[in-house]
């Protein structure tokens, strides 16, 4: 059954990418026309990039331990109040489709809150959504620089000594594959079978991403 860390409801999310143009490297030309790439005007900067962060176990990981299957990446936190647990359960679902498919995909959670998310709280928050599900957090600099790097938006409200405040935060989600890294990423309105759909369409027009 789901947990929903959260007391307060009704908070205002931002779903903005500083304008940047989604590219993929390494598909094979003919998939970004195939599986329907989203994109987002006004730059050149590749999504996603090197990144320390803190596992369940405690441990440090980087992008090379974490994404090394295909993964449906989130960014958010624990305590969000509805958002974060829709947007996830929605991406847990989508991971149940495809493996029914016989796709292997991780879902990914990357908490934009460390100050209350420690690698305990994210990894409940995680396993309460999907088995295989992965949670992360970090120090300040460590989230921050991997949101940057992914190229989303957070910002902590201003009356952070609350225990209940609030984070605005982007909430796409991002399709990575080992191998090619950025593929596409999702919004909120879509759906399970639509991102099923389309990430079983990059898998197949890529490659590296099923090891051959």
């Amino acid at each position: 059954m789901l947990r929903i860390y959260a007391i307060m409801a009704g908070a205002v999310l931002v779903a903005a990418v500083g304008g940047v143009w989604l590219a993929t490297m390494y598909l094979r030309p003919e998939a970004m026309g195939q599986c329907g790439a989203s994109q987002v005007a006004g730059g050149s900067a590749q999504i996603g990039g090197p990144f320390e962060l803190v596992n369940s176990a405690g441990e440090t990981v980087t992008e090379a331990d974490v994404l090394a299957k295909p993964s449906l990446v989130y960014f958010g936190y624990t305590f969000c109040p509805d958002v974060c647990p829709v947007d996830t359960s929605r991406n847990a679902e989508a991971v149940d489709i495809l493996t029914e498919r016989g796709y292997d995909v991780t879902p990914v959670f990357i908490s934009v809150d460390p100050k209350r998310d420690t690698p305990e709280v994210v990894g409940d928050f995680a396993a309460n959504l999907h088995e295989n599900m992965i949670g992360l957090t970090g120090s300040e600099e460590q989230v921050k620089a991997a949101s940057k790097a992914y190229k989303t938006y957070y910002r902590v409200h201003d009356d952070e000594d609350d225990e209940y405040y609030l984070v605005d935060h982007s909430t796409f989600t991002y399709l990575m594959l080992p191998g090619s890294g950025f593929a596409d990423f999702y919004r909120r309105d879509q759906t399970p079978e639509q991102i099923a759909n389309s990430v079983s369409c990059f898998i197949d027009n890529a490659p590296e991403a099923k090891g051959i």
